[in-house]
């Protein structure tokens, strides 16, 4: 009995090792390690303008570039290729705006131009008439895109405006406020009326009687420049000055 105990006891161990081998759970496998999404470069943009301070009447040379830009603009210049050089002659102090848009984003660079006024020149004004008189020594003046602000170039034309109607106490004027031709019709006559406005409360504080001052606004309708560039629209952002009729 005991021999045949012996015996059997080997086999009850090695079913239950068996046993408790094949109840082991199985691990489970890791997932497959999945491609992180591809992020598109942001763009890049450079912009310099040569020389960055001129003269009336100077040329400037700007020139830019770009990366992972599908789309580039500069104000005023419109579309422009990814690297290159445009020269320009900018009529009055201006900050060039290039804009490079791509698939990762927008990327911008400026460039200011200084322009220096040129020297007063005393006009003679013997034997003129009095509207020959009045236009040499009454400058108009000018304004930047979508403001009725006036400039540090506008003031210092203004005061001398003032300084001659000053000394011609006799003189009534009209002052009118033009627009370049982007924007609605209701819009531009509206932004010429503060412009007209802005010329007038400049002449009344440097000591213009507001009574001798008429103002009217012609928005975009009576340009005097027709070209759709940022040198004609300049010329077209202004407060007119004309003698009173």
């Amino acid at each position: 009995m005991n021999r045949r105990y012996r015996r059997f006891v080997p086999v009850l161990l090695f079913v239950a090792l068996f046993a408790v081998v094949g109840c082991k759970k199985k691990q489970p496998v890791p997932p497959a390690a999945t491609a992180p999404p591809t992020t598109a470069p942001a763009p890049t943009a450079q912009l310099t303008a040569t020389p960055t301070v001129i003269s009336a009447g100077d040329q400037v040379q700007l020139a830019w570039r770009t990366t992972d830009a599908n789309t580039i603009s500069i104000d005023g210049i419109g579309p422009v290729p990814s690297t290159g050089v445009k020269t320009v002659t900018p009529t009055q102090t201006t900050t060039y705006h290039l804009t490079a848009s791509g698939d990762g984003g927008t990327a911008d660079a400026s460039a200011t131009v200084t322009v220096n006024a040129p020297p007063a020149v005393a006009v003679p004004t013997t034997g003129m008439s009095a509207a020959d008189e009045f236009k040499a020594n009454v400058q108009d003046i000018f304004f930047d895109y979508d403001t009725a602000d006036i400039r540090s170039d506008a003031a210092t034309t203004l005061s001398k405006d003032a300084s001659y109607l000053a000394s011609h106490p006799d003189i009534k004027i009209v002052i009118g406020g033009y627009c370049d031709e982007r924007g609605s019709d209701e819009y531009n006559l509206a932004l010429g009326q503060n412009r007209a406005n802005a010329a007038k409360n400049a002449l009344v504080t440097d000591g213009v009687a507001a009574g001798r001052i008429r103002v009217i606004s012609y928005g975009k309708e009576k340009p005097f420049c027709t070209e759709s560039n940022e040198q004609c629209w300049q010329l077209n952002r202004r407060a007119g000055f004309a003698m009173e009729q």
